[in-house]
């Protein structure tokens, strides 16, 4: 491959900067990733990633991208422990939307665009980072900030300055690119107005999505599922997720949106769970051993930073992962999302020259995400309550996507399409099609008629 500059910064060691760095250590000459956490040898939970202490899964597309970019991968999660949903046996998910639970029998027609790897974060965490960590030309400076990218020649990017956190002793990272992947809390709107271009113009609006999460060991046999999702719905603003993750553990979660309030104590968490969950499962988790503490969870909006649309943006500087899109993390698409960009990255790398991938990348990256946006943006508006005239196409959305559920409750094809939309292998408007639209109507003159 041809090499487009000598060195490459990556601020932040989450997934999508690990991503990012396993895709830059092709292209330039070295990689050094930047991380104020002190990184851990093993599959441990840190400060630094909220999410793995809640519901977590990587969906299918996502699994196919992590695949092309770290072969073996899931191998190596598989005897590690992890859990594997193969698509074969529709059995394994328990899933229940609009109050209507989806069809569990019946022959799948194709099971690799339902294949779901479940591993906790912090397995599946370590593992690419042990990867990305054995690549020749990548290094890591741990327990660092990036306090801001540093300015060469004009309207380009030569390096970023840094801050160890023990000595306080700064310095700066010389660097022909640099990437922030630093998460939702990133800085680069502020970096950019503080230097004369004008911000991202956002998109965004409120979830009120709450968690809470507790792990349990279960005992073997005492589980039949591996996968169980209870959505929320208008009319009833919690729901709960269940996942069998390795070596017997099993991790429940709580959810509420719209600022719905949930237990924060084990005792009124499995109460609720009782409530939400078909009975075997939550007698499963009664049964369980409770691993550490409740943990509780706030994510008030969804945001998107439009930089594709900036008319000025600086060259040798990209932005990746929920730097760029914070997706409401309740339909698991974060790291999808950055496999996704990281992709988009490597493909604007193979086409451009230093000085034109950034443009590029934004440009292609917006693309990978609008679809995965305005789903979200769709199912949100669903179960969230409204006023005014939304009541009226929220309430015509919500009788077709019933209609569905209904349907889908007895039909294996429909619960086959709806949860590849779940798992971003199908675009929903296959939903639309005629033959799709026919089972609809089919599936409920039956319900009709057994009622």
């Amino acid at each position: 491959m041809d090499q487009r500059g000598g060195h490459a910064v990556v601020c932040g060691a989450s997934v999508a900067g690990l991503l990012t760095a396993r895709v830059l250590s092709d292209y330039f000459g070295s990689v050094t990733v930047v991380e104020r956490d002190v990184l851990p040898e093993g599959a441990i939970q840190r400060k630094g990633v909220s999410q793995g202490k809640h519901l977590h899964a990587l969906l299918t597309r996502g699994s196919v991208v992590l695949a092309e970019l770290l072969p073996g991968l899931f191998e190596e999660l598989l005897a590690s422990g992890a859990n594997l949903i193969d698509g074969t046996d529709p059995s394994l998910i328990c899933a229940r939307v609009f109050g209507h639970e989806l069809c569990r029998s019946g022959t799948v027609a194709d099971p690799a665009r339902l294949t779901t790897h479940l591993a906790s974060r912090p397995l599946l965490e370590a593992h690419v980072r042990r990867r990305v960590r054995a690549i020749p030309n990548v290094a890591f400076v741990e327990n660092h900030d990036v306090i801001e990218p540093v300015f060469g020649d004009a309207d380009h990017i030569a390096g970023a300055r840094v801050v160890d956190r023990s000595t306080n002793r700064e310095r700066v990272l010389d660097a022909d690119l640099v990437v922030d992947a630093t998460g939702r809390s990133a800085r680069t709107p502020a970096f950019l107005q503080a230097h004369g271009y004008a911000g991202p113009p956002e998109q965004r609006y409120p979830v009120g999505l709450s968690y809470s999460s507790q792990f349990f060991r279960i005992p073997d046999g005492a589980l039949a599922e591996k996968m169980v999702i209870i959505a929320p719905t208008v009319e009833r603003l919690t729901g709960a997720g269940v996942l069998a993750y390795e070596k017997g553990t099993v991790i429940l979660t709580l959810i509420g949106i719209a600022g719905q309030r949930l237990p924060t104590e084990l005792p009124h968490m499995l109460a609720l769970a009782d409530e939400l969950l078909p009975a075997s499962i939550a007698a499963a988790l009664r049964a369980g051993e409770p691993l550490g503490g409740v943990s509780a969870q706030h994510y008030p909006t969804s945001v998107w930073r439009r930089y594709d649309r900036v008319k000025r943006f600086p060259k040798g500087f990209i932005v990746i992962g929920d730097a760029v899109c914070s997706f409401n993390p309740v339909f698991g698409q974060g790291m999808t999302s950055a496999a996704l960009q990281a992709r988009a990255l490597r493909d604007s790398l193979a086409e451009a020259d230093a000085d034109d991938v950034s443009r590029r990348y934004l440009r292609r990256a917006a693309k990978k995400l609008t679809p995965i946006w305005m789903a979200n943006r769709i199912n949100d508006f669903a179960t969230r309550p409204v006023d005014n005239w939304r009541a009226v196409p929220q309430r015509l959305l919500n009788w077709r996507l019933e209609k569905v559920a209904v349907a889908a409750a007895n039909d294996i094809v429909l619960t086959e399409v709806f949860l590849r939309t779940l798992a971003l292998t199908e675009s929903p408007l296959r939903l639309l099609r005629p033959s799709m639209l026919v089972r609809v109507i089919k599936g409920n003159r039956r319900a009709v008629r057994t009622s």
